[in-house]
């Protein structure tokens, strides 16, 4: 290996999927190897998340990144100034401290984790291996189960449905090649019939169709009629998954569906996605109740994850110890994994780490305002998580990831092996396997 110390950190403003800053950056080493990062951003987000700093005011809508690339270039540079990129944990440490706030919102969550990521990318072109490789350390990985948005709602479709996102998973495809495949037919098949039914109206802000329904389980039939049409009987092969996305729509063990006109403790929550996981070929949900209601969670999860993953995001936000005692008391069977939540690369491994070492589903995801970036792809294999959301079937900022994933599967060759159903969550939690 090349001197893998840092010689340079170097921040920028460059722009995400929904046409905001965000930022950038790039790290090189002593010996020439670089690394580069960028951070995403999300619509809908847990009160635990790491918080991004933007700039504020009337610029922009406030949300230059002014002062977090200042913070890369100023003093994060300063304080990782020589450190060798093999010990990605001490350089994330050194961020925490100097950053010095529970929530990283004194230097910023965006410029902590991009210079996080970007470190990371520099270790592996100091070793000359791919990320995933690097990542992986001789140990053998899975290609992940993908899960994909056909329609988008909630905050990613300006409320327009309730439930945020309307997801296939195909656990019967054979490999990710195929998976794509299969979910490319029914993305087809959903817009055929939307355009049919007049209510093709563009897509939301994760590529899935624009929602145009008069309620959320028009959502769930009209997706279901989307897998018959593309040849598939949905439950087996191909299935659906949800992102309720609670808490952008409940609080206090109080939810009100928008679109359906309704208002719903949480038992009467439980009971509705109970009623839709019986009656449609549901096998996940994520967020089935706010992130507030953590007996609600464990009340959902005791009442149906022997059958359905129930994944924590906004209940978890890719916090080890919050993983930890969500497994203890059996509020989830998964986790998802998003880098930007925790804030650096060791944090967000510790959180996957935790949720494997107790036997839950693992999910490395992407955010709604996303970039060309593809690190949580290498993440998702090299870590071996089982599992990977990224968004929609269009838009170059989600099939940049698909793209990737594909080329990691072919690289392996006959060594590929696809992560498919055993990666389910409730698979762990009924058949006391690990992923």
């Amino acid at each position: 290996m090349s001197d893998a110390r840092i010689a340079n950190v170097r921040g920028r403003r460059v722009w995400d999927s929904r046409g905001r800053p965000t930022v950038e950056v790039d790290v090189t080493l002593k010996g020439g190897a670089f690394g580069r990062a960028i951070a995403p951003a999300g619509a809908s987000m847990g009160s635990g998340e790491a918080v991004d700093l933007r700039d504020g005011g009337a610029r922009l809508g406030g949300y230059d990144v002014g002062r977090a690339v200042g913070a890369v270039n100023g003093e994060i540079a300063a304080a990782l100034a020589g450190m060798d990129v093999a010990d990605q944990a001490a350089v994330d440490g050194a961020m925490i401290a100097r950053d010095g706030t529970a929530n990283k919102s004194r230097l910023g969550g965006n410029a902590i984790v991009a210079t996080s990521m970007a470190v990371l990318h520099a270790a592996a072109a100091a070793r000359g291996a791919p990320l995933w490789r690097h990542l992986a350390q001789g140990r053998k990985v899975r290609i992940p189960l993908p899960e994909i948005q056909i329609f988008g709602g909630g905050a990613h479709a300006a409320r327009r449905v309730d439930i945020q996102d309307f997801m296939v998973m195909c656990p019967g495809a054979a490999s990710f090649a195929q998976a794509l495949e299969w979910t490319a037919e029914v993305y087809l098949a959903a817009g055929a019939i939307m355009k049919q039914a007049g209510k093709l109206q563009g897509v939301a802000d994760e590529g899935g169709y624009w929602p145009a329904f008069r309620s959320n389980e028009e959502a769930l039939d009209t997706l279901v009629a989307a897998i018959r049409k593309a040849g598939f009987a949905g439950g087996g092969d191909v299935a659906i998954s949800l992102d309720v996305a609670a808490s952008e729509f409940g609080h206090g063990g109080s939810y009100t569906l928008a679109l359906d006109n309704r208002k719903l403790d949480t038992g009467a929550m439980i009971d509705m996605l109970g009623r839709w996981c019986a009656a449609y070929p549901i096998i996940s949900i994520e967020d089935p109740v706010a992130e507030d209601d953590a007996e609600g969670f464990v009340a959902f999860t005791r009442a149906h994850g022997d059958r359905c993953q129930v994944i924590g995001d906004d209940f978890l936000v890719t916090n080890a110890a919050r993983v930890q005692k969500a497994a203890a008391d059996e509020a989830a069977t998964a986790v998802l994994i998003k880098p930007n939540q925790a804030g650096t690369v060791t944090e967000t491994r510790a959180a996957l780490e935790a949720g494997k070492a107790l036997g839950l589903g693992t999910i490395v995801s992407a955010r709604s305002g996303e970039t060309e970036d593809t690190t949580i792809v290498d993440l998702a294999v090299g870590w071996d998580a089982g599992q990977l959301k990224v968004g929609s079937f269009s838009r170059s900022e989600r099939m940049a990831k698909w793209n990737a994933c594909l080329r990691i599967e072919e690289m392996l060759g006959s060594d590929a092996v696809f992560a498919g159903r055993g990666a389910l969550g409730f698979c762990h939690r009924s058949e006391g396997t690990r992923a």
